[in-house]
């Protein structure tokens, strides 16, 4: 029936498949003739370079878990012979390592040109939700694949990250003992991370699906976050953008090369080199880079919530921390309506970009905390000592004051500077400029 919509195609064998299943027409629809607005700029990159750093990761765990064994007895001398003896398998574990690094990387560049553009606003709202389903289904698997090496910095990871559920009233302590398997992290443990961490990606894959789709039904949204109201405003995705994807591509994959091949081991601690001892607690647990933000976020919540000079407590330190930690991503959800200005692009909204740019910085220095101990001094004056925790703490403050209040008010106050009336109208009076 779909048959009268086709165009042939010149290459038979092409035309035979797609005469029986239009795969051929829906990509030269969907990715070839599909219109784009004409001003992309490099930041919209990174949806592709992410979608192709989740292919290099299932790639390259399928052919690491034909060789790992998931025993808590074997999982750490499994990894170690996969670096000695297995051909070529210590640049699969460094690309597979590292892989994740940059898929977090690509993901936060991607979120950040979201929230600086306005991609999450209306008709975006779903496209935008789904990325976050995205973002914690990453976070779901990188942690278990942290714990996989069983080392002292995964195994302990796992017991401490886990721990924090027994927080949870009434539920709390039986959904740990679910997620062990058991009374502590052991065997059990480790194979239902692992399974864990095989299936996930294949659910990412699919949510990806999904936001690809919705991507595809909305459309795009554009540096200056106005609509393309006539042909003139787009350019068709191929050979543009695929062009312009394909440079931004190779441009990161090369730094991707340079680090696994150079500096492999730069993102990892030295206690991810020593077997697991569920005896012998390291020093300075501390997780991935991408993690740290959300690390600090949970240190940070040092009281309990309750009535002043009782011993009436409402929420205790460690599941106020829980919930802010979580809290933390929980509120990207809800930023379609917590940001509700009708403008969209940071470029003409001042005040916006303003806190924006101090939300980066304050989520930055996040990270910075979370990488210090708990203990750490940020600065001494003589003998007065400003603990590392404060500015944890006024990070922390200001990141959900940046949602839950600033956002708001800008929304109902800021005003936004004159927008162009069409895309072309922007880009002829750039181009005039030079």
């Amino acid at each position: 029936m779909a048959s009268g919509n086709r165009v042939p195609f010149k290459n038979p064998v092409v035309e035979w498949i797609d005469s029986r299943l239009p795969v051929f027409t829906l990509m030269q629809k969907e990715y070839g003739v599909f219109p784009t607005p004409r001003n992309f700029n490099y930041f919209w990159n990174f949806g592709a370079i992410a979608t192709v750093m989740l292919v290099l990761m299932i790639v390259t765990g399928i052919v690491l878990a034909m060789h790992y064994t998931p025993n808590a007895g074997m999982a750490f001398n499994s990894v170690e012979r996969i670096m000695r003896d297995v051909n070529w398998g210590w640049m699969i574990r460094y690309m597979h390592m590292n892989g994740a690094s940059f898929f977090f990387i690509a993901v936060y560049i991607h979120i950040f040109r979201g929230m600086y553009y306005g991609s999450f606003k209306k008709p975006r709202e779903l496209l935008w939700i789904l990325g976050v389903v995205i973002f914690l289904l990453m976070m779901a698997t990188a942690f278990m694949g942290y714990t996989l090496p069983w080392s002292q910095m995964g195994g302990w990871a796992a017991t401490v990250i886990t721990n924090l559920f027994s927080a949870i009233p009434l539920v709390g302590p039986k959904l740990v003992t679910l997620l062990w398997g058991g009374f502590s992290v052991d065997n059990p443990t480790l194979n239902r991370f692992f399974s864990l961490h095989y299936l996930l990606p294949f659910v990412i894959f699919a949510v990806v699906f999904l936001h690809v789709w919705a991507l595809h039904v909305s459309g795009s949204n554009n540096p200056l976050g106005i609509e393309p109201k006539s042909a003139q405003d787009t350019l068709p995705f191929h050979p543009y953008y695929t062009m312009k994807d394909t440079f931004g591509l190779g441009v990161f994959l090369l730094a991707y090369v340079v680090l696994t091949f150079w500096a492999p081991n730069v993102f990892a601690h030295p206690d991810h080199f020593v077997e697991f001892d569920p005896m012998k607690t390291p020093p300075h647990i501390v997780p991935e880079w991408y993690f740290l933000p959300f690390y600090a976020i949970l240190r940070s919540v040092t009281f309990d919530i309750g009535i002043r000079f009782t011993s009436v407590v409402f929420v205790p330190a460690k599941l106020g921390g829980v919930i802010a930690m979580f809290g933390s991503v929980g509120l990207l959800f809800l930023l379609p309506w917590l940001d509700t200005h009708p403008v969209r692009s940071a470029r003409f909204r001042p005040l916006y970009k303003m806190f924006l740019m101090i939300q980066v910085v304050s989520f930055v220095l996040l990270g910075y905390v979370g990488m210090e101990t708990a203990d750490a001094v940020l600065f001494s004056i003589g003998s007065f000592h400003v603990p590392m925790l404060w500015l944890g703490q006024l990070c922390t403050a200001y990141y959900f004051g940046y949602f839950i209040a600033v956002l708001p008010w800008l929304s109902r106050n800021e005003n936004a500077l004159p927008l162009p009336k069409t895309i072309s109208e922007a880009v002829l009076a750039q181009e005039g400029k030079k």
